[in-house]
């Protein structure tokens, strides 16, 4: 049984409302530093993404193993990549 995808997609207004909840609950002073760490959270994934791709290449390459298998989680890492950064570009605008 496949599972079934529902696409999440937030309007300008709802991300508004979110924006003045999390102002109202953390007050003005402390919204930059949530947002600084949230960067360096999506930037150590980055990292650690990057990381992991490294380190599965090597072992394949010292294995032997055919790379072409590698290509397909490389194209899966890729995606998840650019998932990320669409959601930390719109994060980026709106702070």
């Amino acid at each position: 049984m496949a599972a079934t995808v529902i696409p999440l997609f937030i309007s300008g207004a709802e991300i508004a409302f979110i924006l003045f909840i999390v102002l109202m609950v953390f007050g003005a002073d402390k919204v930059p530093e949530i947002a600084r760490g949230l960067g360096k959270g999506m930037r150590q994934i980055k990292d650690a993404t990057n990381d992991i791709k490294t380190e599965i290449t090597k072992s394949a390459e010292k294995q032997g193993i055919d790379m072409d298998i590698t290509k397909d989680v490389r194209k899966e890492i890729d995606k998840v990549k650019e998932e990320v950064k669409d959601v930390a570009g719109s994060v980026k605008r709106k702070f």
